[in-house]
Protein backbone atom coordinates (compact mmCIF):
# COMPACT_ATOMS: atom_id res chain seq x y z
CA UNK A 1 0.00 0.00 0.00
CA UNK A 2 0.94 3.74 -0.75
CA UNK A 3 0.11 6.59 0.92
CA UNK A 4 1.52 10.26 1.03
CA UNK A 5 1.51 13.36 3.28
CA UNK A 6 2.36 17.05 3.18
CA UNK A 7 4.62 18.12 6.04
CA UNK A 8 5.48 22.10 6.16
CA UNK A 9 8.05 23.65 7.51
CA UNK A 10 6.59 25.11 10.24
CA UNK A 11 4.96 23.35 12.86
CA UNK A 12 2.35 26.28 13.73
CA UNK A 13 1.27 26.25 9.72
CA UNK A 14 1.62 30.07 10.13
CA UNK A 15 2.72 32.32 6.91
CA UNK A 16 2.49 35.25 5.51
CA UNK A 17 1.39 36.17 1.51
CA UNK A 18 4.62 36.64 0.53
CA UNK A 19 6.71 33.95 2.42
CA UNK A 20 7.55 31.43 0.40
CA UNK A 21 4.95 28.54 1.16
CA UNK A 22 7.59 25.19 2.19
CA UNK A 23 7.83 22.04 3.11
CA UNK A 24 7.79 18.00 1.95
CA UNK A 25 5.98 15.51 0.18
CA UNK A 26 6.41 12.36 2.42
CA UNK A 27 6.02 8.74 -0.26
CA UNK A 28 5.52 5.54 1.97
CA UNK A 29 5.53 2.75 -0.24
CA UNK A 30 6.25 -0.87 -0.26
CA UNK A 31 7.57 -0.90 -3.62
CA UNK A 32 8.02 1.11 -6.37
CA UNK A 33 5.48 3.06 -8.11
CA UNK A 34 4.97 4.64 -11.39
CA UNK A 35 3.71 7.83 -12.27
CA UNK A 36 2.47 10.47 -14.58
CA UNK A 37 3.55 13.56 -12.31
CA UNK A 38 3.59 14.95 -9.17
CA UNK A 39 1.77 18.48 -8.35
CA UNK A 40 0.73 20.75 -5.97
CA UNK A 41 -2.28 22.63 -5.87
CA UNK A 42 -2.49 25.94 -3.30
CA UNK A 43 -6.13 27.38 -3.02
CA UNK A 44 -7.24 29.80 -0.83
CA UNK A 45 -11.29 31.12 -0.94
CA UNK A 46 -13.95 32.94 0.92
CA UNK A 47 -16.77 30.29 1.49
CA UNK A 48 -20.00 32.04 2.03
CA UNK A 49 -23.02 29.94 3.79
CA UNK A 50 -26.54 31.74 4.38
CA UNK A 51 -28.97 29.41 6.26
CA UNK A 52 -32.37 29.10 5.37
CA UNK A 53 -33.68 30.83 8.76
CA UNK A 54 -31.24 33.50 7.88
CA UNK A 55 -32.45 33.92 4.45
CA UNK A 56 -35.88 32.03 4.35
CA UNK A 57 -36.92 32.70 0.36
CA UNK A 58 -34.56 35.06 -0.65
CA UNK A 59 -31.97 32.52 -0.18
CA UNK A 60 -33.93 29.88 -2.44
CA UNK A 61 -34.73 32.76 -5.11
CA UNK A 62 -30.94 33.36 -5.49
CA UNK A 63 -29.14 30.04 -5.25
CA UNK A 64 -26.19 29.30 -3.40
CA UNK A 65 -23.57 32.09 -2.98
CA UNK A 66 -20.81 31.07 -4.27
CA UNK A 67 -16.98 31.01 -2.82
CA UNK A 68 -15.07 34.23 -3.56
CA UNK A 69 -11.30 32.52 -4.88
CA UNK A 70 -8.26 34.17 -2.93
CA UNK A 71 -5.70 31.95 -4.50
CA UNK A 72 -5.29 29.05 -7.13
CA UNK A 73 -2.37 28.17 -8.15
CA UNK A 74 -0.83 25.07 -9.37
CA UNK A 75 2.69 23.93 -9.89
CA UNK A 76 4.45 20.72 -11.19
CA UNK A 77 6.85 19.40 -8.34
CA UNK A 78 8.07 16.19 -10.73
CA UNK A 79 7.03 14.79 -14.27
CA UNK A 80 6.36 11.32 -14.51
CA UNK A 81 8.48 8.74 -13.69
CA UNK A 82 9.22 6.64 -11.02
CA UNK A 83 9.50 6.53 -7.34
CA UNK A 84 11.51 3.84 -5.13
CA UNK A 85 9.99 1.45 -2.20
CA UNK A 86 10.23 2.66 1.10
CA UNK A 87 10.00 6.48 1.98
CA UNK A 88 10.71 9.21 -0.13
CA UNK A 89 11.03 12.69 0.96
CA UNK A 90 10.25 16.06 -1.86
CA UNK A 91 10.91 19.29 -0.88
CA UNK A 92 8.71 21.99 -2.40
CA UNK A 93 8.78 25.85 -2.05
CA UNK A 94 5.87 27.84 -3.43
CA UNK A 95 5.23 31.72 -3.68
CA UNK A 96 1.89 32.89 -2.80
CA UNK A 97 2.43 36.37 -3.88
CA UNK A 98 4.90 37.58 -6.30
CA UNK A 99 6.08 40.89 -5.92
CA UNK A 100 3.80 43.40 -7.73
CA UNK A 101 1.54 40.57 -8.94
CA UNK A 102 -2.66 41.01 -9.27
CA UNK A 103 -4.27 38.93 -7.12
CA UNK A 104 -7.71 37.34 -7.26
CA UNK A 105 -8.92 39.14 -3.97
CA UNK A 106 -7.36 40.29 -1.21
CA UNK A 107 -5.09 37.62 1.14
CA UNK A 108 -7.82 37.71 3.73
CA UNK A 109 -6.74 35.66 7.36
CA UNK A 110 -7.53 32.74 8.05
CA UNK A 111 -10.76 32.95 9.85
CA UNK A 112 -13.44 30.15 10.64
CA UNK A 113 -16.96 31.26 11.52
CA UNK A 114 -20.34 30.57 11.43
CA UNK A 115 -21.45 31.63 8.23
CA UNK A 116 -18.08 32.75 6.94
CA UNK A 117 -15.00 30.53 6.52
CA UNK A 118 -11.95 31.48 5.24
CA UNK A 119 -9.74 28.79 4.40
CA UNK A 120 -6.09 28.02 2.50
CA UNK A 121 -5.51 24.17 1.83
CA UNK A 122 -2.55 22.81 -0.19
CA UNK A 123 -2.81 19.76 -1.60
CA UNK A 124 -0.60 17.09 -3.39
CA UNK A 125 -1.79 14.66 -6.60
CA UNK A 126 0.52 11.76 -7.51
CA UNK A 127 -1.71 10.95 -11.18
CA UNK A 128 -1.39 7.08 -11.83
CA UNK A 129 -2.38 4.74 -14.52
CA UNK A 130 -6.34 3.45 -15.09
CA UNK A 131 -5.23 0.19 -12.96
CA UNK A 132 -4.31 2.14 -9.80
CA UNK A 133 -5.70 4.49 -7.82
CA UNK A 134 -3.84 8.03 -7.71
CA UNK A 135 -2.27 9.52 -4.50
CA UNK A 136 -3.98 12.63 -2.76
CA UNK A 137 -3.18 14.58 0.46
CA UNK A 138 -4.61 18.28 1.75
CA UNK A 139 -3.26 20.37 4.36
CA UNK A 140 -4.75 23.46 5.46
CA UNK A 141 -2.16 26.44 6.15
CA UNK A 142 -2.60 29.40 8.36
CA UNK A 143 -2.30 33.21 6.37
CA UNK A 144 -2.05 36.07 8.60
CA UNK A 145 -1.27 39.67 7.52
CA UNK A 146 2.18 40.23 5.83
CA UNK A 147 4.16 42.31 8.27
CA UNK A 148 4.46 45.49 5.74
CA UNK A 149 1.00 45.53 5.69
CA UNK A 150 0.52 45.75 9.33
CA UNK A 151 0.69 48.76 11.77
CA UNK A 152 4.30 49.86 12.50
CA UNK A 153 3.64 50.47 16.47
CA UNK A 154 2.01 48.88 19.29
CA UNK A 155 -1.67 50.74 19.32
CA UNK A 156 -3.14 51.49 23.08
CA UNK A 157 -6.31 49.87 23.83
CA UNK A 158 -9.15 52.04 23.28
CA UNK A 159 -11.03 51.90 26.67
CA UNK A 160 -14.67 52.71 26.90
CA UNK A 161 -16.62 53.65 29.79
CA UNK A 162 -19.98 52.12 30.78
CA UNK A 163 -22.59 51.64 33.48
CA UNK A 164 -24.98 49.35 33.71
CA UNK A 165 -28.73 50.17 35.47
CA UNK A 166 -32.61 49.13 35.40
CA UNK A 167 -32.83 52.00 32.68
CA UNK A 168 -30.65 51.01 30.35
CA UNK A 169 -31.92 47.89 29.97
CA UNK A 170 -34.22 47.55 26.74
CA UNK A 171 -36.02 44.28 28.08
CA UNK A 172 -38.68 43.49 30.37
CA UNK A 173 -36.85 42.59 33.65
CA UNK A 174 -38.42 40.63 36.65
CA UNK A 175 -39.76 43.37 39.28
CA UNK A 176 -37.23 43.27 42.32
CA UNK A 177 -34.34 43.80 40.27
CA UNK A 178 -36.53 47.30 38.48
CA UNK A 179 -37.64 48.02 42.36
CA UNK A 180 -34.05 47.72 43.92
CA UNK A 181 -32.07 48.52 41.52
CA UNK A 182 -28.77 48.13 40.62
CA UNK A 183 -25.80 50.00 39.05
CA UNK A 184 -22.77 48.22 37.66
CA UNK A 185 -20.00 50.27 36.29
CA UNK A 186 -16.41 49.67 34.42
CA UNK A 187 -14.20 50.08 31.01
CA UNK A 188 -13.24 47.37 28.38
CA UNK A 189 -11.45 47.91 25.24
CA UNK A 190 -13.56 48.34 21.87
CA UNK A 191 -9.88 48.33 19.88
CA UNK A 192 -7.84 45.76 20.50
CA UNK A 193 -4.52 44.12 18.85
CA UNK A 194 -5.03 39.96 17.99
CA UNK A 195 -1.96 39.69 20.14
CA UNK A 196 -3.43 40.75 23.30
CA UNK A 197 -5.99 40.15 25.54
CA UNK A 198 -8.94 42.32 26.19
CA UNK A 199 -8.94 43.83 28.75
CA UNK A 200 -11.08 46.16 31.51
CA UNK A 201 -12.32 46.42 34.37
CA UNK A 202 -15.87 46.20 36.32
CA UNK A 203 -17.44 47.39 39.75
CA UNK A 204 -20.68 46.23 41.07
CA UNK A 205 -21.83 49.64 43.10
CA UNK A 206 -25.17 48.75 43.56
CA UNK A 207 -27.01 45.70 43.62
CA UNK A 208 -30.32 44.81 45.54
CA UNK A 209 -30.58 41.44 44.11
CA UNK A 210 -27.45 39.20 44.82
CA UNK A 211 -25.29 38.08 41.77
CA UNK A 212 -25.09 34.72 40.14
CA UNK A 213 -22.96 35.12 37.70
CA UNK A 214 -20.92 37.71 35.69
CA UNK A 215 -19.56 36.49 32.00
CA UNK A 216 -17.95 38.33 28.99
CA UNK A 217 -19.40 36.93 25.96
CA UNK A 218 -17.43 37.34 22.32
CA UNK A 219 -19.22 37.68 19.68
CA UNK A 220 -18.91 37.52 15.87
CA UNK A 221 -21.56 39.99 13.58
CA UNK A 222 -21.09 37.53 10.22
CA UNK A 223 -22.37 39.65 7.07
CA UNK A 224 -23.17 38.33 3.85
CA UNK A 225 -24.43 40.28 0.43
CA UNK A 226 -27.26 38.25 -0.75
CA UNK A 227 -28.35 39.82 -4.34
CA UNK A 228 -29.65 43.08 -2.89
CA UNK A 229 -30.23 41.96 0.79
CA UNK A 230 -27.73 41.96 3.12
CA UNK A 231 -27.87 38.79 5.70
CA UNK A 232 -26.45 39.27 9.10
CA UNK A 233 -26.03 36.54 11.73
CA UNK A 234 -24.69 37.31 14.95
CA UNK A 235 -23.02 34.58 16.85
CA UNK A 236 -20.83 33.11 19.85
CA UNK A 237 -17.95 32.42 20.00
CA UNK A 238 -16.58 32.28 23.20
CA UNK A 239 -17.71 32.62 27.07
CA UNK A 240 -15.26 34.19 29.83
CA UNK A 241 -16.86 34.35 33.39
CA UNK A 242 -15.34 37.05 35.35
CA UNK A 243 -17.17 36.06 38.67
CA UNK A 244 -19.10 33.23 40.24
CA UNK A 245 -21.52 34.19 42.88
CA UNK A 246 -22.26 37.16 44.36
CA UNK A 247 -19.66 39.89 44.49
CA UNK A 248 -18.44 42.26 47.15
CA UNK A 249 -20.30 45.91 46.25
CA UNK A 250 -17.55 48.56 45.02
CA UNK A 251 -14.82 45.68 44.27
CA UNK A 252 -13.06 46.14 40.81
CA UNK A 253 -13.36 43.07 39.02
CA UNK A 254 -10.28 42.81 36.14
CA UNK A 255 -11.67 41.65 32.56
CA UNK A 256 -8.90 39.40 31.26
CA UNK A 257 -10.21 37.82 27.57
CA UNK A 258 -7.56 35.84 25.32
CA UNK A 259 -8.88 35.81 21.93
CA UNK A 260 -8.86 32.70 20.24
CA UNK A 261 -6.54 32.24 17.04
CA UNK A 262 -9.40 30.79 14.44
CA UNK A 263 -12.14 32.20 15.33
CA UNK A 264 -11.07 35.64 15.07
CA UNK A 265 -9.06 37.57 12.94
CA UNK A 266 -8.94 41.28 11.75
CA UNK A 267 -12.23 43.34 11.36
CA UNK A 268 -13.40 42.86 7.40
CA UNK A 269 -15.67 45.38 5.88
CA UNK A 270 -15.18 44.02 2.10
CA UNK A 271 -18.46 44.56 -0.30
CA UNK A 272 -19.30 40.96 -0.72
CA UNK A 273 -18.94 40.13 3.33
CA UNK A 274 -18.36 41.44 6.25
CA UNK A 275 -16.52 40.04 9.49
CA UNK A 276 -17.14 42.10 12.47
CA UNK A 277 -17.31 41.34 16.47
CA UNK A 278 -18.65 42.52 19.86
CA UNK A 279 -18.07 42.02 23.48
CA UNK A 280 -21.55 41.30 25.25
CA UNK A 281 -21.52 42.06 29.26
CA UNK A 282 -23.91 40.02 30.60
CA UNK A 283 -25.25 40.50 34.94
CA UNK A 284 -27.22 37.37 36.12
CA UNK A 285 -28.58 37.56 39.25
CA UNK A 286 -29.73 34.91 41.72
CA UNK A 287 -33.66 33.94 40.68
CA UNK A 288 -35.24 30.38 40.29
CA UNK A 289 -36.09 31.30 36.87
CA UNK A 290 -32.92 29.98 35.10
CA UNK A 291 -33.51 26.69 36.35
CA UNK A 292 -36.39 26.16 33.78
CA UNK A 293 -34.30 27.53 30.85
CA UNK A 294 -31.41 25.72 31.55
CA UNK A 295 -31.05 25.82 27.26
CA UNK A 296 -31.77 28.99 26.44
CA UNK A 297 -29.44 30.86 24.50
CA UNK A 298 -26.62 32.86 27.16
CA UNK A 299 -26.16 36.18 24.73
CA UNK A 300 -30.71 36.33 24.84
CA UNK A 301 -31.56 38.94 27.37
CA UNK A 302 -33.83 37.65 29.91
CA UNK A 303 -35.91 39.01 32.88
CA UNK A 304 -32.88 37.60 35.07
CA UNK A 305 -30.29 39.58 33.77
CA UNK A 306 -28.86 42.52 32.85
CA UNK A 307 -26.99 43.26 29.06
CA UNK A 308 -24.36 45.56 27.84
CA UNK A 309 -23.23 45.10 24.19
CA UNK A 310 -20.62 47.30 22.99
CA UNK A 311 -18.43 47.47 19.36
CA UNK A 312 -15.14 45.33 19.26
CA UNK A 313 -12.64 46.44 16.22
CA UNK A 314 -9.92 43.72 15.65
CA UNK A 315 -6.09 44.81 14.18
CA UNK A 316 -3.45 42.56 13.91
CA UNK A 317 0.07 44.34 14.67
CA UNK A 318 3.64 43.56 14.91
Amino acid sequence: MSTVELKLSRFNRIYSPSEPLEGKILVKSASSISHYGIRLTVNGSVNLQVRGGSAGVIESFYGVVRPITIVNKSLEIKPSGKIASGTTEIPFSIILRKPGEDNLEKFYETFHGSNISIQYLLTVDITRGYLHKSLSATMEFIIETDKADIFEQQISPEMVIFYITQDTQRHPLLPVLKLGGFRITGRISTLCSLLDPISGELTVEVSAVPISSIDIHLLRVESILLGDKIVTETSLIQTTQIADGDVCRNMTLPIHVVLPRLLTCPTILAGPFSVEFKVLIVITFQSELPKLHSKSDPTTPRMWTAVETLPLELIRTK
